[in-house]
């Protein structure tokens, strides 16, 4: 019976939710969107291919500035995904995203080392410098996205709650009585 509850307010949320903002995305993004690795791998290529762009470019302020972009783009990606499927598949969703992202992220780094493209230090990396720029990657993607998708998922969680709170108090108040199935109307007039 929970289960049945459950869904009947969440279908009733999300129509009332999807009244007031009309959005047709592309059936290719969506598709994109939806799974796991292409999202991942679209992400780890653009975040490294611009992390390489911003290392040889961008100086001081820009390069602080052009970093949070950087790291927005990723955590915006990461939502993308998430919000595409049950917050009770963030738990496992979130850290694979990240482990994939990371991983699609090194492939695209040795492909840079290998143009003599990408940027470590002050200098270019070296293929025997891999090892090291993959894990540091990959533990920071890990951590980062899995504590932002367990922020995310309890923002999402409150304010779904605090909206069915709000949508219940104001169906109860004028609501009129059923009763209970079998009981005529005069009984129920009577309590």
């Amino acid at each position: 019976m929970r289960d049945f509850i459950a869904r009947q307010n969440s279908e009733r949320l999300r129509q009332r939710l999807s009244k007031g903002i009309r959005v047709r995305e592309p059936a290719a993004f969506t598709k994109l969107a939806h799974s796991l690795i292409d999202m991942a791998l679209v992400t780890g290529i653009v975040a490294r291919l611009y992390r390489a762009l911003v290392l040889s470019r961008a100086h001081n302020t820009a390069y602080a500035i052009a970093l949070a972009f950087g790291a927005v783009f990723l955590l915006l990606m990461a939502s993308i995904h998430l919000s595409r499927h049950p917050l009770r598949e963030w738990l496992w969703r979130a850290p694979a995203f990240a482990a994939a992202e990371a991983a699609s992220e090194m492939l695209a780094s040795l492909v840079l080392i290998g143009l003599s493209r990408e940027p470590l230090g002050t200098g270019g990396a070296h293929f025997h410098d891999w090892p090291g720029m993959a894990t540091g990657t990959v533990v920071l993607r890990l951590v980062t996205i899995s504590l932002y998708g367990l922020v995310l998922a309890g923002v999402v969680k409150w304010v779904r709650y605090m909206l069915l709170r709000k949508e219940h108090v104001a169906w109860s108040e004028g609501t009129v009585r059923v009763g209970i199935p079998g009981e005529s109307f005069v009984e129920r007039r009577r309590q």
